[in-house]
């Protein structure tokens, strides 16, 4: 005849957790009240993230928003752009004038503009 297995220390305590009371009635009572209370305090005043996202579902307003980034992009980069190539043509000018003239100073060309 087989020995039956050793007991586990978690049954007992498994066998407590599985035993556990009914909730009252006032619970389930309370945990609507909660809902509704939500709920409606969600509808009367959305932030700011949520009405955005609410004109964001709008296809038009979608494909406007997405526009506008791309647009703002290109212009932040062009500027970046011609400030780079502004500084390079100073660049440029200074290495000019130093390669004809080896004495000019290189603080020079900034005086004269």
């Amino acid at each position: 005849m087989p020995t039956p297995p050793p007991e586990d220390p978690l049954d007992r305590l498994l066998d407590r957790w599985s035993s556990t009371p009914e909730p009252s009635p006032q619970l389930s009572a309370e945990i609507w009240q909660r809902i509704a209370t939500s709920e409606t305090r969600g509808t009367l005043e959305p932030g700011p993230w949520v009405t955005f996202g609410r004109w964001l579902e709008r296809p038009a307003f979608a494909v406007g928003f997405v526009a506008a980034c791309a647009l703002l992009g290109l212009f932040l980069a062009e500027l970046r752009i011609g400030q780079v190539q502004r500084e390079r043509n100073a660049q440029l000018a200074r290495s000019y004038l130093q390669l004809i003239d080896p004495l000019v100073d290189s603080a020079e060309p900034e005086k004269r503009s």
